[in-house]
């Protein structure tokens, strides 16, 4: 089945826009059975391991949600730009922090995910919104642009 790649970006787009921890059993319709999927933390292969990242996500995180802000298709291939907001588990009151990031995709012709790699600085986006390291992180960017 050959699926129009706008009608499989925007339905992978809605699954990440209201994710929930029950609808991860859907990767499997989302993505091939050998799917590649990396970010600055994971390289991974297969649907069992792309979900392991999302129940980690889970296991770690209050409330997490993507909000894809634009996206582009060209043939096989797309690029999300999202947000990413959540905040920490366990951590009391605390604003909602958000990661911006981009997503890579390309699709099988059934319209389903054969490689997704997500881009965004860790460095920026994560560590600097962290009590202790952040100050470090911070002070190392200071450093680095004199």
């Amino acid at each position: 089945m050959h699926l129009d790649s706008r009608e499989a970006v925007a339905r992978l787009c809605d699954f990440f826009e209201h994710l929930t921890r029950e609808r991860l059993g859907e990767l499997g319709s989302l993505y091939t059975e050998q799917a590649c999927f990396k970010d600055p933390f994971n390289e991974v292969v297969g649907v069992a391991a792309i979900r392991a990242i999302f129940e980690h996500m889970y296991e770690r995180l209050d409330e997490p949600r993507f909000v894809v802000t634009q996206r582009l298709v060209d043939g096989d291939q797309a690029f999300l730009v999202w947000d990413f907001r959540f905040r920490f588990k366990g951590a009391g009151p605390q604003p909602e922090q958000t990661i911006r990031g981009g997503s890579h995709l390309r699709l099988a012709p059934d319209g389903r995910v054969l490689d997704h790699r997500d881009y965004w600085d860790a460095a920026e986006e994560l560590y600097e919104k962290l009590p202790v390291l952040g100050a470090l992180m911070r002070w190392l960017k200071r450093r680095a642009s004199q």
